[in-house]
């Protein structure tokens, strides 16, 4: 009974080692027909003629800190991919039975945003991993998370953080207080959902978990949480002018 055992979890390893390799074969494969499309030198190029492109430099650092704080906090440390992140990933994943989590760094969410679609699949993020690592090999730190910044979707047709703070809060990035800035940093996560023209609350509930993160990861300390949520929000500030006028 033992060896019939033993050779039942030998067949299962082979099983997950012979898939694995076949995900990885064809990961591999749609990454390189995306990459022989157009280089990361030449994506990054043309990313950076958009009219509406925004620097590190013309954004506030509390927003900034808000990002890495929420989205990758070991962003500057790791490389292309987090073996943290991933195994926690993983677990959640293999405990749930269903694609949850995809452990994502912000340099793998950048290949996510330029050259691959949203959909959540196995082949997706290797093909991911493999892009990151080509990002990471033509790009320092500070450019990938500007380009980010500068790619991902912030709800209500934004798709750039100075289109986002622009339509929610009528100001340039730098312009933002805290209190906006933390509420911006936590959209992308889900655009739809967290979009606070149309659902505030949920977006608020969204910037409390940030502002739970920056906490956590010592950016912002637990007094500084009632000071940030005094400051104005201006998408909160037209609701409240807009409910009086229906009133």
């Amino acid at each position: 009974m033992l060896k019939f055992i033993k050779r039942i979890i030998i067949v299962i390893i082979l099983v997950i080692l012979f898939a694995g390799t076949i995900l990885t074969y064809r990961g591999y494969q749609v990454y390189k027909e995306a990459l022989n499309k157009i280089s990361v030198a030449d994506k990054v190029a043309e990313i950076k003629q958009e009219e509406d492109y925004a620097e590190l430099n013309e954004l506030p650092e509390f927003y900034l800190d808000a990002v890495i704080a929420v989205e990758d906090r070991r962003f500057y440390s790791h490389g292309a991919v987090d073996p943290i992140a991933l195994m926690r990933a993983v677990f959640v994943n293999i405990k749930s039975f269903k694609f949850k989590e995809g452990g994502s760094t912000i340099t793998q969410q950048l290949a996510k945003n330029i050259y691959f679609t949203q959909e959540k699949s196995a082949l997706r993020k290797v093909a991911e991993m493999f892009m990151a690592h080509e990002i990471e090999k033509n790009c320092d730190k500070d450019t990938i998370l500007e380009l980010y910044l500068n790619t991902s979707y912030f709800g209500d047709g934004y798709y750039c953080v100075k289109e986002a703070s622009r339509g929610y809060f009528d100001k340039e990035p730098m312009e933002m207080n805290r209190n906006e800035a933390s509420m911006l940093a936590g959209i992308p996560n889900a655009p739809s959902a967290y979009c606070p023209t149309k659902h505030l609350n949920l977006a608020k509930q969204r910037q409390g978990q940030v502002l739970d993160k920056m906490i956590k990861y010592k950016f912002i300390s637990e007094q500084d949480r009632t000071g940030i949520l005094s400051e104005p929000n201006a998408v909160e500030e037209k609701q409240k002018e807009q409910t009086k006028e229906d009133e």
